[in-house]
């Protein structure tokens, strides 16, 4: 997959619906780690609810996993409806949990799903919503007086700078896609930016400008 629909950051919501409490926790996730790890802090957090229902959709090893969890409630009232609203938006790379404290009414079926579904809607409102696209994390390595050029040249080019460290010589980590990195290549090579080396660190999908 090349390029897909996400969340730009986490988000928390509230809903109440005849007395009983929903807390939606939208989480961007990049990984099966990731997810695990947000499910397992939600229920810690959360210990003394009666219901953390899930749905995700998440690229690990670029495999698409999605998974829901009803945990508890009634089959298909809470993270089947759920993983259908992440499907038929698209999003990726998502995680939803909905903490549910029962107020002493029952919702019945058709309460639930409306509880759920809109917790959910209500929590990607409350968000923004971004293209990631596959691309490279690099390394660039320069000259201190090559330093304030090569930030101009990212600040022109649209190039994330990630991190720097100044050592002997400055060294830049930055996100870039194929067609940046390729102009960057023929940049150095007609002199029109300098750099002492540049080397890939990892393959990863990066925010689409």
């Amino acid at each position: 997959m090349k390029e897909f629909v996400t969340i730009k950051h986490d988000v928390k919501t509230e809903l109440t619906e005849k007395k009983s409490k929903f807390i939606a926790n939208f989480f961007y996730v990049e990984n099966m780690e990731d997810v695990q790890k947000n499910i397992k802090n939600i229920q810690k957090e959360y210990y003394d609810a009666r219901h953390n229902c899930v749905a995700y959709r998440v690229l690990d090893d670029g495999n698409l996993i999605e998974r829901f969890s009803d945990d508890g409630e009634p089959s298909g009232t809470a993270g089947a409806p759920m993983l259908d609203i992440l499907q038929k938006k698209q999003l990726i790379n998502v995680l939803i949990i909905v903490t549910r404290y029962f107020g002493g009414i029952l919702l019945g079926t058709g309460g639930l799903v409306r509880a759920y579904t809109e917790s959910l809607l209500n929590a990607i409102n409350a968000t923004e919503l971004v293209e990631k696209e596959l691309g490279q994390e690099m390394q660039i390595v320069l000259n201190y007086s090559e330093f304030e050029n090569f930030k101009y040249y990212c600040k022109i080019s649209k190039i994330k700078i990630l991190d720097i460290k100044y050592f002997e010589n400055i060294t830049c980590k930055i996100e870039v896609n194929e067609e940046k990195k390729a102009k960057l290549l023929k940049d150095f090579a007609t002199k029109n930016i300098n750099f002492i080396k540049m080397q890939e660190i990892a393959r990863k999908y990066i925010e689409k400008q």
